[in-house]
């Protein structure tokens, strides 16, 4: 596990924050990453893999039209994730993750495999929100996007107080 990682657990345990995710492209690789850090029960609530579109209708109550006009892989739907995410599970903090890691999905010349999203809330206002681009084999942009995510919370994290 990296340490950043282990400083935003540390982070929201200081703060007595909750995080909780949803995560499509990611799979679960951040809320496991999470919980590998001691004391993780203090701050992760729990996550939802939502990987193919149907769950994020059903499960995370995404418009389908939201989906057809705007794909699964876009910040319009990561948006509507995290927010379905809200109220679901009840947290301080709520990350939402799209993206592209291998071909076959929505990808276009304008948005390649590795383009990856994040969107998250605080007490479910916009804390950030960000498109990313990677490059490499699709456990090379997971494991980045898990590190990005990490390091945007923790300069979030940094820069505001509860």
């Amino acid at each position: 596990m990296d340490d950043k990682m282990k400083s935003v657990g540390q982070m929201l345990i200081g703060r007595n924050l909750t995080i909780a995710f949803a995560e499509s492209a990611t799979a679960g690789r951040l809320s496991a990453d999470f919980s590998m850090i001691e004391d993780a029960g203090k701050f992760l609530k729990g996550g939802i893999t939502c990987y193919d579109a149907c769950l994020k209708e059903d499960l995370l109550q995404v418009d389908a039209s939201l989906i057809k006009i705007y794909t699964p892989e876009s910040m319009e739907v990561t948006q509507a994730i995290t927010l379905g995410l809200s109220k679901l599970i009840d947290a301080d903090i709520h990350i939402g993750i799209t993206g592209l890691t291998a071909p076959g999905g929505s990808e276009t010349q304008e948005k390649p495999v590795g383009t990856m999203f994040i969107y998250a809330t605080h007490h479910n206002e916009l804390a950030f929100s960000e498109r990313l681009n990677f490059t490499g084999s699709r456990e090379e942009i997971v494991t980045a996007t898990v590190l990005a995510c990490a390091t945007m919370l923790e300069d979030y994290l940094t820069s505001v107080d509860n």
